[in-house]
């Protein structure tokens, strides 16, 4: 639940991630946000699925392929909630994972809520 509040805007809710001992959590959240650094920690910690999970939810392909190919099914169809796939969303609720069905919801309403500022770009 804490990671599904991070997308939400409460910046301590990241933070109790970092804190309890959860940082994989924190940095894919940012990582999602747009982090690049936070997407480096991941690949530089051994998060591989955490980092493809992010490159899924933009679908792309080859880190979808990745999270199918070691066998996270779950995250396959996270991802795949986050982009409304009516076949995903069931096959969570079908599975009892409410949970992801939820987060899910989250991360698209954070994307949603988005506007890109070219003022604003990293360069």
């Amino acid at each position: 639940m804490a990671l599904a509040e991070t997308f939400s805007g409460k910046e301590q809710f990241h933070q109790w991630l970092l804190q309890n001992g959860y940082p994989e959590l924190a940095a894919f959240s940012s990582a999602v946000r747009g982090s690049q650094e936070a997407f480096d920690w991941l690949m530089q910690h051994s998060f591989f699925h955490l980092a493809a999970l992010d490159g899924a939810i933009d679908n792309q392909p080859q880190p979808t392929q990745w999270l199918q190919t070691h066998g996270f099914v779950v995250f396959v169809h996270l991802a795949a909630a986050v982009n409304l796939q009516p076949a995903s969303l069931q096959w969570l609720e079908n599975n009892s994972l409410a949970i992801f069905i939820h987060l899910a919801n989250r991360i698209r309403e954070y994307r949603e809520n988005q506007t890109f500022d070219y003022h604003k770009k990293n360069f």
